[in-house]
């Protein structure tokens, strides 16, 4: 049997040192609540799921908007031993019903402004819903009137502590399993590559049901006794910078599209990023021209990061001082990676080959038995993502495996010719993916946002190789993203595969 531990004593720990006791640990739209405020909260909230019926094991969604009562419950119910899930709040109400269901899911508890998406998705389920706040039998009352005296769970090492959901991006969201061990290991950015022991306060416009955020602004966070910045609603640019003007981050992460949206805005408007020690992003490739402009204006490094739901906590990320914004920078400690080609023999240097890894905090497995099958085979974890590895050592993704193709005998990269259709300055944002034409054989089509698609394909995919020029161009108004901002390449793929469907291919 493992050995005993709860992820919840681990992350709290800096709360019982005397020099992190009455500092931030959140700072929110209500003022700031101190290390052991929120320690006695997180006892509380534990207290009250359990006397709203929630036992060990059991699975408890929360549909919550970012907020230090979100942070409490989600941590309580690791303290009590049971399972958290922090569910998307812009998800629709099928999937919502579907991580409900998958879950098996004891309790749900929901903001009031989610209460009818949550009772749709509950509706059929034996999930309990729960309202966070407001009126009546709400998960609010039962931590009013509930003590700090918990005694923490005596759960095991590789228990259950919490589940996430994939992104979505190539179709159904699957639930994924982490172990106490694996949320132990929150903070290992900060600890192994920022040597963040000086209280850093961490400002992210990423939510924090999506790991990426999940680990650096709220349980990593925590681990490391920084102060986190939260946001209740969906950030916007200029929120964001207010935010940044009061409270001074010195931490600042965002994915790549919120970087570009912030560069639509004046010089000038940027200033109180100016003074952020690191900035963080990952979630999507990052393309070279945005980087180089944001080093322009701002004037400040960015590191890049790569991880997955499935890990929890980074994979590779880039070096202060060795940053380059093209790559994901090197493996972490303890992180075990290998490149394998089509025929499942290691790549050599240079080639691409899908990554396969080993981690400290892997996750444990899918819900789905088959998923897991595929994807976890003798402590390795399929990754689904192509790299190459530079006689430097930097690894660089060049995709999904699914997404990487031949055409007359040539393997065709979608992400160069991405970067040769952002190139053009009316080009705010290009997606290229793989359709089938009507005799079956993969073909290339690229969807663009902000320019005349017809320009584009004259301007800059006549310049490709004949090989590697799109079959089809199309315009389109935005780019379909998941919540945590992933291009859904599937839902591209539907659309022009519905349009096609019947005509000329």
């Amino acid at each position: 049997m493992a050995a005993q531990l709860n992820a919840a004593d681990v992350i709290l720990a800096k709360a019982r040192e005397p020099r992190f006791r009455d500092r931030p640990a959140i700072i929110h739209a209500g003022g700031a609540i101190s290390y052991r405020a929120l320690d006695a909260e997180v006892s509380r909230a534990a207290h009250a799921l359990a006397a709203l019926g929630l036992e060990r094991g059991e699975r408890v969604g929360f549909l919550m908007n970012d907020s230090p009562r979100f942070c409490a419950a989600f941590l309580g119910a690791l303290k009590a031993g049971a399972v958290a899930i922090a569910l998307n709040p812009r998800l629709a109400a099928a999937d919502l019903a579907f991580a409900v269901a998958d879950s098996e899911a004891r309790l749900v508890i929901a903001d009031p402004d989610l209460l009818e998406v949550a009772r749709v998705a509950c509706a059929g389920t034996a999930a309990r819903l729960v309202p966070a706040r407001g009126m009546g039998d709400t998960l609010e009352a039962a931590v009013a009137r509930s003590s700090t005296d918990f005694r923490t769970a005596a759960t095991h090492a590789d228990e259950p502590a919490f589940w996430m959901y994939s992104s979505g991006t190539t179709g159904k969201p699957k639930g994924i399993l982490h172990s106490h061990a694996n949320a132990a290991h929150a903070g290992k950015l900060y600890r192994e590559v920022l040597k963040a022991d000086d209280h850093p306060v961490v400002l992210a416009t990423s939510k924090l049901f999506f790991a990426f955020a999940l680990d650096h602004a709220f349980l990593g966070a925590f681990a490391c006794g920084a102060t986190t910045i939260l946001n209740e609603g969906w950030p916007e640019p200029e929120a964001i910078l207010a935010q940044a003007r009061q409270h001074r981050p010195t931490i600042f992460l965002t994915v790549p599209t919120f970087f570009r949206r912030l560069l639509a805005l004046p010089k000038d408007a940027l200033a109180p990023l100016a003074a952020v020690r690191v900035n963080l992003t990952g979630g999507e490739r990052f393309p070279d021209a945005v980087a180089a402009q944001w080093r322009e204006t701002v004037g400040t490094e960015l590191l890049v990061v790569y991880g997955m739901s499935e890990t929890f906590t980074p994979v590779m990320a880039s070096i202060p001082g060795r940053c380059r914004a093209d790559t994901c920078g090197v493996p972490l400690g303890g992180v075990e990676v290998k490149l394998v080609g089509s025929d499942g023999s290691p790549v050599a240097e240079g080639q691409p080959g899908v990554l396969w890894l080993k981690h400290p905090s892997l996750a444990l497995r899918y819900e789905n038995p088959e998923a897991t099958a595929r994807a976890f085979r003798d402590g390795w974890f399929c990754t689904g993502d192509v790299f190459t590895r530079d006689a430097d050592g930097f690894w660089t993704h060049q995709g999904r495996a699914d997404d990487l193709l031949k055409v007359a005998g040539q393997w065709v990269n979608p992400r160069e010719i991405e970067e040769a259709v952002l190139a053009d300055p009316r080009v705010r944002e290009a997606a290229c993916v793989v359709v089938p034409d009507r005799d079956g054989f993969d073909r290339l089509a690229m969807f663009v946002v902000g320019a005349d698609a017809t320009d584009v394909a004259a301007t800059r995919l006549d310049g490709l190789p004949r090989h590697s020029q799109p079959k089809w161009v199309r315009e389109v108004a935005e780019l379909p993203r998941t919540a945590t901002g992933k291009v859904q390449r599937f839902k591209l793929r539907e659309r022009l595969e519905a349009e096609l469907r019947g005509g000329e291919r």
